[in-house]
């Protein structure tokens, strides 16, 4: 796949981006060596390659899901300009 001029000229404009005519150039350039290089790569037969994860064969390390903070929930509540039920009540600002 090639692009033409004028998808890169559409593209960059598409993205906010001011280029000149070198510029543009070598975009297009670039993009079609992107293109080529999917193209090669979709070429390749994957017929019984299984899908990875990860490119190594390595484990995740977890750590223990363990509660570190205290509850500090009626501290943060006393000093709220108001609340009620359990609940920071706010200014209504959608009406």
């Amino acid at each position: 796949m090639s692009l033409t001029p004028e998808a890169v000229h559409h593209i960059a404009r598409l993205a906010r981006i001011a280029m000149n005519a070198d510029e543009e150039k070598a975009t297009r350039d670039k993009l079609d060596g992107i293109f080529a290089l999917i193209e090669a790569m979709q070429a390749v037969d994957t017929t019984g390659v299984e899908p990875m994860s990860h490119p190594q064969d390595i484990a995740q390390r977890l750590r223990p899901d363990e509660v570190t903070e205290s509850d500090r929930r009626d501290a943060f509540q006393n000093i709220a300009p108001q609340t009620a039920g359990g609940l920071y009540l706010v200014p209504r600002v959608i009406e």
